[in-house]
């Protein structure tokens, strides 16, 4: 059965609550640094500080969130005053001089870590452009562009970064046109720019044939430059949390495009393939690697759940339902929901643990590290609460 538009109202209600009541408060205002700018993000279950370093992801996407926040839901003055706190640091202290962004820097931004990809850049593309916005900033606006062209540029010029393995084994991965999809989405909805959806179809085009596998029912972490599969660890390891995040980008376009069918049927496949393959049939939750035949994983984490695709499978799922309207996918839909929020969320403290052993106990209690902060969850509570906020006025 689908959902009944009681049901859908009162998971509305839900995602609203949870984001505004819960998950923000639990990092804002008490995140924002008052003495050096950005935002103290690693956290403990209670809120407590672990580490005053700073990923400039995190930053990145933090300022993004809470810049988003003020376009979208209510114009706060505290959401873009600490919008603007994350802007200014990122301009102030996380970029190289050659151009290039740091991964991981002290509180006070001075340089610990730089990684060989762009990520941190795409991050602060999406932050300067909504920040853009919501401040009217056509400094920022510019900068978030010049960003994405430099974006463009290690994206599709060979050797610009240096490579993380050898031409012995070449190979490419889903991650590069996945997050430009995303950024360049990002971007045209907020400050727009000429070269998104030109850009956007390309990226499209590459994950569709190089990535998705109709015959063995599948979504490629990692290929050969031809699309072709690699038969060692990494080329068969799959991440099906990724993919399924992939597919609700694609889905996300497709809507974008007046529901075109040729991507809600993409976006749908990538989905069918890799929750078949992701979700824990015993437990629940979408299990963090597979093998694509099967085989065992070398990563020791492999059968760990992590926050951020349980994330992904919810928005997933629930905009397959509203484009499809198909039972599969409101089931689909409730299935991640109640395991997640069972399993992952704090009622005491607020906000999600991070890790969890895949039969649901806690590994570590913390909610905020190098890697996780402000964003997978609350993207998800605010992109679920609009999708149904806006198909109830539609």
């Amino acid at each position: 059965m689908g959902y009944t538009k009681e049901q859908l109202i009162t998971l509305e209600s839900f995602y609203k609550d949870q984001l505004l009541g819960d998950t923000i408060p639990f990092w804002f205002p008490r995140s924002i640094d008052q003495e050096y700018g950005g935002y103290l993000l690693m956290r403990d279950e209670n809120g407590e500080l672990l580490d005053d370093d700073k990923a400039v992801w995190i930053q990145g996407r933090a300022a993004w969130l809470l810049s988003t926040l003020y376009n979208t839901v209510e114009q706060r003055p505290e959401w873009l005053e600490g919008a603007k706190t994350g802007i200014d640091f990122l301009l102030q202290h996380c970029f190289d001089t050659d151009g290039r962004m740091f991964f991981h820097v002290t509180r006070d931004g001075k340089p610990i870590r730089k990684r060989r990809y762009f990520f941190s850049e795409t991050f602060a593309v999406i932050a300067l452009a909504a920040y853009a916005k919501a401040s009217g900033d056509m400094t920022m606006a510019e900068k978030a562009r010049e960003l994405f062209g430099k974006c463009i540029e290690y994206a599709t010029i060979p050797g610009l970064l240096t490579p993380k393995f050898t031409n012995t084994r070449p190979a490419k991965g889903i991650g590069v046109p996945m997050i430009m999809l995303n950024t360049a989405q990002q971007l045209r909805e907020t400050i727009g720019d000429p070269r998104c959806d030109e850009w956007i179809d390309k990226w499209i085009k590459q994950i569709a044939n190089d990535f998705v596998k109709d015959d063995i029912r599948c979504v490629m972490e990692q290929v050969a430059p031809d699309g072709s599969l690699i038969n060692h660890f990494d080329g068969r390891t799959l991440n099906p949390g990724h993919a399924i995040e992939g597919a609700w980008f694609i889905l996300h376009e497709a809507k974008y495009r007046n529901n075109d069918p040729a991507l809600i049927n993409l976006g749908c496949r990538m989905l069918d393939y890799m929750w078949e393959r992701g979700w824990d049939k015993e437990y629940g939750g979408i299990l963090y690697f597979r093998d694509v035949e099967g085989k065992p994983v070398q990563e020791y984490w492999q059968d760990m759940k992590f926050w951020w695709p349980q994330n992904e499978a919810i928005i997933a799922t629930l905009l397959a339902y509203a484009m499809t309207g198909e039972d599969k996918y409101a089931q689909w839909h409730q299935q991640i929901h109640e395991y997640a929020y069972t399993h992952f969320h704090d009622k005491t403290h607020g906000e999600w643990y991070g890790y969890l052993h895949r039969d649901g106990r806690k590994s570590v209690p913390l909610k905020g590290n190098l890697y996780k902060g402000p964003f997978h969850l609350p993207r998800q509570e605010w992109y679920c609460w609009q999708l149904l906020k806006n198909k109830a006025q539609s």
